[in-house]
């Protein structure tokens, strides 16, 4: 298989999947471990994908090419967590495609408070004076354009929200929900520490799937607002961990 052809098939593989292992790819391309970590290394350069700690074995594709997949999706997601926030809320916001669908149904409504830690909400949120925004400060991610570490964690300690949603890269009964970044993890514990409320924003193709960092147990979740692609046994198994689900 030429080399064009190889990357191709990665790249329409994690768009899917979202994650990939180095063996899996070797099976699916026919080619040895060596080779596809050559492949994975040159589009980690190239930006079109992020290869995190743990032997490359998890990897994550960059938010500007997660905006085109599943978009019809993510905006019902994103309307139907709208209904969730009351007026005049204070609402924290991680990073992610589904979670600025609904920013900009939020600043849309005006007299809302917004705290996040995403660079690409903030940019489109920072002309709109209806809506007040705080960012949160940290070390940027290229992946997610969010800023994550210990000085955002310090921040959020001072801050109370009403509600939180959370995007994740996976998120399972088991395991909980889990992202592909240690540090990103983090950040959003503390947004978890930070609110009455914690909601995730995912669509179906992230459920059943467990990623490289824990976030937390679904314990720590109140709402789930999924698409109506997940599955009656998905839901089961997410509703008896005490998570109430809303499909959009």
């Amino acid at each position: 298989m030429l080399k064009a052809d190889r990357t191709a098939r990665i790249l329409a593989y994690v768009n899917e999947e979202g994650s990939a292992d180095v063996h899996a790819l070797s099976d699916l391309l026919k080619v040895s471990t060596a080779t596809v970590r050559r492949d994975l290394q040159e589009l980690h350069d190239q930006g079109l994908l992020h290869r995190t700690r743990g032997g490359a074995v998890n990897l994550e594709v960059p938010l500007r090419q997660r905006r085109e997949t599943r978009q019809a999706e993510k905006r019902q997601i994103a309307l139907a967590a709208e209904s969730l926030v009351p007026d005049g809320a204070v609402v924290g916001m991680t990073g992610g495609t589904t979670t600025s669908e609904l920013a900009r149904r939020l600043a849309d409504r005006g007299g809302i408070t917004i705290v996040t830690n995403a660079v690409n909400i903030a940019a489109e949120l920072i002309a709109r004076p209806e809506t007040r925004l705080v960012v949160i400060g940290g070390i940027g991610r290229s992946a997610s354009y969010e800023l994550v570490g210990p000085a955002a964690e310090r921040m959020l300690a001072h801050y109370h929200l009403d509600i939180a949603f959370i995007g994740v890269d996976g998120l399972t009964a088991s395991e909980g929900c889990t992202t592909h970044d240690e540090m990103e993890a983090t950040t959003d514990r503390a947004f978890l520490r930070s609110t009455a409320r914690a909601v995730v924003l995912a669509d179906s193709s992230k459920v059943g799937r467990v990623t490289f960092a824990d976030i937390c147990p679904l314990s720590d979740i109140h709402d789930l607002v999924t698409d109506d692609q997940l599955t009656e046994e998905q839901e089961a198994a997410v509703a008896a961990a005490g998570v109430r689900v809303l499909r959009a």
